[in-house]
């Protein structure tokens, strides 16, 4: 421990991993500490008997649920983006040898109190039941629009700046309506609100160029992909990664108090009465409480089921969205459900998520409207947590603190919060221009 070291990184949720990987990567040297006796800190994985412990105070799970080891219970469930900026993290970090995804079988969106399959392409705009004759049409157009939208060809752009233009306006342009607009804004681009409606339209453009692209990528009925055993594998991917290039992990470290010199700036991390010397320290928000605020909470619920989600085409892993304005509230809540496909639970069992950034202080009657969507539940589970963000200025006190996990059900916020965070300790952008067939061993 006596040793000193350019970073110090508490926590190992995949915020915490992803950034270890990377600084050690760059010839960092880097001592990684958890608390806890797990990888993964909030971003674990449990098993059965974990999950009665957590949530039912006993480790008695009724035996009809099956084996505990064959259950992967991922906290935080996200999934990824096929060609997502995930993605080109493990494929530039080479972790992807490591694991091993699979596609995930449906994209759908919650619409006047039904599931609808989310369409994507120009194509399927045509053979949606969620529009009327005139109005794919009108759809088809603006797709073709995207889909040939290039930033750096102004032949491209119809006469439009979509860095000014807003995208009301743009989809104004195209004559579609509410209806479409809150399809396209949230199951495609996958906003959380409605602000991107006054926001300039190139980001949501990107999006849905994003969206296709990943859909393409793997030719399943989703963008997204999932590793096998759950999210819990890519913090310890990380850690192996972090070890090949000389970084050193120590679970099961209490306390770990960040120790300050006398004008505030970290110069260790002390535990069981040792002091590890340091320049930079990255954590999760609960290693330096005074250093965040809450922000807001996300409540959830995790479910046992035995069949898939009602209304997805029978699929094994699926995400749903439910718009805000679908529901009367101020942001989406989502649908995650992933079973035996990805090795997350014995055969013809599913483990269902639905989460929200709560707004109430009821968790149950608030996720009502995506319980209502599951059917038959075994077992469900209800829990709410606080969303903390950093307040301190890294540029004086020289600690780097992740967000908390926010209530999506993908991948892209979170990894935007570890880019920003690697630009803040590095002073580099990370340069994520990789081939990314180097993932392909996603496709079985």
């Amino acid at each position: 421990m006596d040793e000193e070291y350019d970073v110090i990184v508490l926590g190992t949720g995949l915020k915490e991993c992803i950034l270890s990987g990377l600084l050690s990567v760059d010839g960092l040297k880097v001592l990684h500490m958890d608390r806890n006796d797990y990888y993964g800190g909030e971003s674990t994985s449990l098993n059965l008997i974990q999950l009665w412990k957590r949530f039912r105070g006993n480790d008695q799970p009724p035996a009809h649920l099956g084996s505990s080891r064959d259950y992967n219970v991922d906290m935080i469930p996200k999934f990824m983006m096929a060609n997502g900026t995930l993605v080109r993290v493990l494929v530039h970090t080479d972790v992807t040898k490591y694991l091993y995804f699979k596609a995930v079988d449906g994209s759908f969106v919650y619409n006047k109190g039904k599931v609808h399959k989310v369409f994507s392409t120009d194509m399927e705009a045509l053979k949606s039941p969620l529009m009327g004759i005139f109005e794919k049409r009108r759809a088809r157009n603006f797709f073709i629009y995207v889909q040939d939208y290039n930033e750096n060809d102004p032949k491209t752009h119809e006469g439009m700046d979509l860095t000014r233009v807003t995208t009301k306006e743009l989809i104004a342009k195209y004559g579609l309506d509410d209806n479409t607009m809150d399809l396209i804004g949230h199951a495609l681009a996958l906003h959380r609100d409605d602000r991107f409606l006054n926001e300039p339209a190139l980001d949501t453009v990107k999006r849905m160029k994003l969206y296709a692209e990943s859909l393409a990528r793997f030719q399943g009925g989703s963008p997204y992909i999932y590793p096998l055993y759950g999210l819990g594998e890519l913090p310890q991917a990380f850690a192996r990664l972090s070890a090949v290039y000389g970084g050193i992990y120590m679970l099961n470290k209490p306390e770990c108090k960040v120790e300050f010199d006398d004008e505030g700036k970290v110069v260790g991390v002390t535990s069981e009465g040792e002091t590890a010397k340091c320049k930079k320290v990255v954590c999760d928000p609960s290693y330096l409480p005074n250093k965040v605020r809450k922000v807001g909470r996300v409540a959830r619920a995790i479910a046992i089921m035995s069949h898939p989600i009602p209304n997805t085409n029978d699929s094994q892993s699926v995400q749903v969205i439910l718009p805000q304005k679908q529901l009367g509230r101020k942001s989406d809540m989502y649908l995650f459900c992933c079973s035996y496909s990805h090795n997350v639970a014995p055969k013809g069992k599913f483990i269902a998520f639905v989460s929200t950034e709560a707004e109430t202080d009821n968790a149950e009657t608030e996720l009502r409207p995506g319980i209502d969507l599951l059917g038959p539940v075994d077992e469900i589970f209800f829990d709410v947590y606080d969303r903390n963000e950093p307040v301190n200025e890294p540029a004086l006190d020289n600690c780097f603190i992740s967000t908390s996990y926010d209530a999506t059900t993908h991948f892209e916020s979170t990894v935007m919060d570890v880019l920003n965070m690697y630009t803040l300790i590095t002073g580099k952008v990370l340069d994520l221009s990789v081939d990314l067939s180097a993932a392909s061993a996603a496709e079985e």
